[in-house]
């Protein structure tokens, strides 16, 4: 799966793919197969680029436009 939202956040925030790489502590290939999809996501590192980004998982794999997280409940 391709995830297209997933370099364009990088790319919104300046950010190289070592830098989020070294987020996610990984090598930069291995990032950089997540955003071609070459390799699937692994959850957390889903999860992580969400907060980080200050998005939903939602967002990152295009289920919704809606760019912003959902409030969090009571």
């Amino acid at each position: 799966m391709l995830l297209q939202r997933l370099e364009d956040l990088r790319i919104d925030s300046d950010k190289t793919q070592q830098e989020i790489a070294d987020l996610l502590n990984c090598k930069r290939e291995v990032y950089r197969r997540y955003e071609k999809g070459t390799y699937d996501i692994p959850l957390w590192a889903l999860i992580k680029l969400a907060g980080y980004y200050g998005t939903s998982a939602d967002y990152i794999l295009g289920l919704t436009n809606i760019k912003t997280p959902y409030p969090k409940g009571p």
